[in-house]
């Protein structure tokens, strides 16, 4: 597999509150990605976005077509929910919390799901986009960076290890959103490889009655 495109945006006023995002981003050729963050991107909203466990957000072409397939009067532009990169081939479903990933010279781990807001909503002009992005678990992915460096467009990925014991982006994803799976949830809070912040979102669905 292969860098198929790269993206990265400053923060600008977006939203009908005029909230400064990076949500809309412009292709790049390459990034310079450190531990904190990357030379070219920013984020608008530091407390939810950003940070040394959310230093990339990969999202899906193959989520790309779900949207598209769901709401075909909406333009999903390639590069347009924010993310910074793209790999032909890796999806949701197949990418597990704690793989590590080489992209070029570039080590990374897959840190989290991202949590859809409802600047996606936004972004498209549909209402409760946000909603259909988490319930269907294609939001994409955040990774933290093991080994910085730069990543270019055209540089070979490959998975490097995966934990024994883990959960796919998607189905902690689902399970976390939609909130009715309390088995599921009650098993991934058990997870070694969960950070703090996910686990409790899986305890308070494991916690609801059913």
């Amino acid at each position: 597999m292969h860098i198929d495109a790269l993206y990265a945006g400053k923060p600008a006023p977006f939203g009908p509150r005029g909230a400064p995002s990076s949500i809309r981003k412009t292709p790049r050729d390459s990034l310079t990605v450190y531990t904190h963050g990357t030379a070219e991107d920013e984020q608008g909203n530091k407390k939810l976005h950003g940070g040394p466990e959310k230093v990339l957000h990969h999202f899906s072409l193959a989520s790309y077509a779900t949207l598209r397939e769901h709401f075909p009067e909406v333009d999903f532009a390639r590069g347009s929910i924010g993310e910074n990169l793209t790999v032909p081939g890796m999806h949701d479903d197949a990418i597990y919390i704690g793989d590590v990933w080489q992209l070029g010279e570039v080590q990374v781990q897959v840190s989290a799901p991202r949590a859809p807001c409802n600047k996606i909503s936004h972004r498209y002009g549909v209402k409760n986009l946000d909603r259909f992005v988490g319930s269907a678990g294609i939001t994409g992915w955040y990774y933290r960076v093991i080994t910085p460096g730069q990543i270019k467009v055209g540089d070979a990925v490959r998975r490097l290890s995966r934990e024994t014991d883990t959960v796919s982006v998607q189905a902690l994803m689902r399970c976390v959103y939609n909130k009715t799976d309390t088995e599921s949830a009650r098993r991934y809070a058990q997870l070694a490889v969960l950070d703090d912040e996910w686990r409790e979102k899986c305890e308070r669905v494991a916690s609801r009655q059913t």
